[in-house]
């Protein structure tokens, strides 16, 4: 008879499980407010097919873990949402934000799966990716079909190919600057794009919160969203370029939280995260040295909020300790 070897799950492996489990059940308390908020039938129609499948992965990974008897994190649950509060952001930013969690979950989610070692891991993420692909897919349709989709800036179509001749490719702080390429533009659109959806949830958050502690942050990062934005789409118009939209309009005047605070901390921990990320990637496929300082000093601003947040996350007992490895020091001790 052929033996089915089963290894313990590897550090990767339970680490990305367990940050799926928290971001899923963080996500189906987000669906199941903007179902009970969202007018539009198209939009109606991603929410619940992603509710679909994050409550899948929330019993997938719940089952793994009892398998393995690894305690099952506590993450979010109803009592962290509020279904029967107001509206508080439109279907547009509604659908945006969907797209731009489908985005972002196709980098993330690709990496956990390329880390995966065990058989069944490695299949629950790839599933994970496809899910992925078709919401955003599904999301990119619907707000095309609505008008709010951004394209990005187009590009003039060169007549032959062209090879960089000198150092110049690089300068930005002294001198004459090249034009942006287009990876360039991408990233500062894209970035304008997210900090412009950043502010909009987070003005909405800010509220909503019930700790008066809690909302003097979100309103600084209310600050740091609107800077980050408007730095960005500077640079693009003094190329003649388009920006993204600001998007605060979309947010209604109600007070009412549809969130716990935990949850709403927890999401905007989120965002500041995939924020830096996303810097670190800009920063290395943005060759002129201008950009590169100015998306270090970007991040640097972003990583002390992070730190402030994640005082105020642990003070008030809300941040689940994540994996780690063992303390051996500690472990001597005890003997």
């Amino acid at each position: 008879m052929k033996s089915v070897h089963h290894p313990k799950l590897t550090s990767a492996e339970v680490s990305n499980l367990w940050t799926t489990f928290h971001a899923s059940t963080m996500i189906k308390c987000g669906l199941t407010y903007f179902l009970a908020t969202v007018e539009d039938p198209d939009i109606q129609s991603v929410l619940e097919y992603t509710l679909e499948f994050t409550e899948k992965r929330i019993q997938t990974i719940t089952r793994i873990f009892q398998e393995e008897k690894y305690p099952v994190p506590v993450g979010f649950t109803d009592d962290d949402v509020n279904k029967e509060a107001p509206r508080l952001f439109s279907d547009a930013l509604i659908l945006l934000y969907m797209l731009n969690m489908g985005r972002l979950s196709l980098t993330g989610e690709s990496i956990l799966y390329g880390v995966s070692a065990r058989d069944d891991i490695a299949a629950f993420y790839y599933q994970c990716l496809e899910e992925m692909k078709e919401l955003t897919n599904r999301a990119r349709k619907v707000a095309l079909d609505k008008g709010v989709l951004l394209r990005y800036p187009y590009l003039p179509t060169p007549q032959r190919v062209d090879f960089v001749k000198d150092q110049s490719f690089l300068t930005g702080w002294l001198g004459e600057r090249r034009p942006l390429l287009g990876i360039e533009i991408t990233n500062l659109v894209f970035n304008a794009e997210r900090n412009a959806l950043g502010e909009a949830v987070i003005i909405g958050f800010s509220q909503a919160v019930e700790s008066k502690e809690i909302a003097k942050y979100m309103k600084r990062g209310k600050q740091i969203s609107a800077k980050h934005f408007k730095v960005f789409s500077s640079v693009l118009h003094e190329e003649n370029l388009s920006s993204a939209k600001n998007l605060t309009s979309e947010v209604t005047d109600s007070t009412v939280p549809p969130f716990s605070d935990k949850l709403m901390m927890f999401h905007i921990s989120g965002l500041v995260a995939s924020g830096i990320a996303q810097y670190g990637t800009t920063m290395s496929t943005s060759p002129r040295r201008d950009l590169g300082l100015l998306y270090a000093r970007l991040t640097s601003e972003i990583a002390m909020y992070s730190e402030d947040g994640a005082n105020i996350m642990i003070n008030k007992g809300w941040m689940e300790q994540p994996p780690q490895a063992a303390d051996r020091g500690e472990l001597v001790k005890k003997k």
